[in-house]
């Protein structure tokens, strides 16, 4: 009787650091970054031996400006070098932005955590999705209309997006800076800490308000299929954080526009 093929579930590695260059709207040839990749391959069995070195060759061959577009070519060199079914690599990477500071208006460098997660069904398909984290403050909910005055709280926004073409992780940075109470930067002169504890302590913003606002703009930019929003929120008082979320979904209302209102 013939034995018929094996599959192996999960087969992968994790965590492997590899310089690449990423995709960037300042950068037009990208940004160099060094990227932590996981990979996951569902493989036949009498080629168990030999994928890892497969992966490695195919890596080398494509890391150059890596974005949705050469994602969704490059898997398909993946699966035919692997002889695998269905595929999925993560690629995670600090990407930095130049800014300048509120008050001041120097210059720093800002680090963003960045992944772009590729994978293929079984006939095929490929699927790319950008997440990004963007750090910013909010008002801490406790202080609204207390004697004592307003005071702020760290958020972190996850923005995770899937979409034809590139989203450039400069334009959901920014897309977050306008709604959140104040931005996060690397470096702030004496004026920019004064300009930011006033703004701080006069100004109210919610995440829940500012979610809001970034879902709204989402959700008209119809270059983006699918959209999903998360905030944390670690108030200075409490030992755990909050959270807050939406998304893109034919389940609720106004996640998306057909028209411009």
């Amino acid at each position: 009787m013939k034995q018929e093929k094996r599959y192996l579930e999960d087969v992968g590695m994790r965590n492997m650091p590899f310089p690449m260059k990423v995709v960037s709207k300042v950068h037009k040839n990208g940004q160099f970054t060094v990227a932590d990749i996981s990979i996951s391959a569902r493989i036949m069995h009498e080629f168990e031996a030999g994928w890892i070195d497969k992966f490695i060759q195919v890596l080398h061959l494509h890391r150059e400006r890596i974005g949705t577009k050469t994602l969704k070519a490059n898997i398909k060199d993946y699966v035919r070098q692997l002889k695998a079914s269905t595929v999925r690599i993560e690629f995670q990477y600090p990407f930095f932005i130049e800014k300048r500071t509120p008050f001041s208006k120097e210059k720093c460098l800002t680090r963003y955590l960045c992944s772009y997660s590729v994978n293929t069904d079984e006939g095929g398909k490929a699927r790319v999705i950008f997440k990004i984290h963007v750090p910013c403050v909010t008002t801490y909910p406790v202080s609204f209309d207390k004697p004592e005055g307003l005071f702020g709280q760290l958020s972190t926004v996850a923005i995770e997006t899937e979409s034809k073409n590139d989203i450039f992780p400069e334009d959901l940075v920014s897309l977050v800076d306008r709604h959140a109470l104040m931005p996060i930067y690397s470096f702030l002169t004496e004026d920019d800490q004064a300009y930011v504890i006033k703004k701080v302590h006069s100004q109210k913003k919610s995440s829940v308000v500012m979610v809001d606002e970034i879902k709204d703009e989402l959700a008209h930019m119809r270059s983006i299929d699918s959209y999903k929003v998360d905030c944390f929120n670690f108030g200075m008082l409490h030992s755990y954080s909050t959270s807050i979320s939406t998304e893109k979904s034919m389940w609720i209302p106004f996640s998306s526009y057909e028209e411009d209102i």
